[in-house]
């Protein structure tokens, strides 16, 4: 599916609509350069999700939670910042992915390809212009 956005209230709108998918699958990973979007389309996903705190990008400390309803999480993952694996070993990324009570959105998913289920969808921002973004979204098996 390809979606395209003019703004970051039409990102959050495709995030929103892309929490629908939850009922078929957990895990998310988004790609796409700094400043394309990916935080904006969690925050719209969050609320799709009915969170109302303020969801933020993790850059700094590199995953937030997020409860959800029936003991249930929203993980956001930015692993920009990650450089070797032996960083990610405090974070039990294997143990929050394997976990069927948690919803994960990953940023930069290419550092952990090797832990990632096969039915992971992937989610693709592209800058077209200034505030335009190109979405594309591949659903795994």
């Amino acid at each position: 599916m390809e979606y395209f956005s003019e703004n970051l209230k039409e990102t959050q709108e495709i995030g929103k609509n892309l929490a629908e998918e939850i009922k078929k699958r957990r895990i998310f990973i988004i790609k796409g350069d700094l400043g394309a979007g990916k935080t904006t389309l969690v925050q719209g996903f969050a609320k799709g999700l009915g969170i109302t705190q303020k969801v933020n990008s993790p850059t700094f400390i590199l995953m937030n939670k997020y409860p959800l309803k029936k003991n249930k999480f929203l993980y956001h993952l930015d692993l920009y910042r990650i450089n070797k694996k032996k960083e990610l070993e405090s974070l039990d990324i294997k143990e929050v992915i394997n976990n069927k009570n948690n919803i994960v959105m990953i940023e930069w998913p290419e550092k952990i390809k090797d832990i990632l289920p096969k039915d992971t969808v992937c989610i693709e921002m592209k800058v077209l212009e200034e505030n335009k973004r190109k979405i594309i979204i591949k659903y795994g098996e």
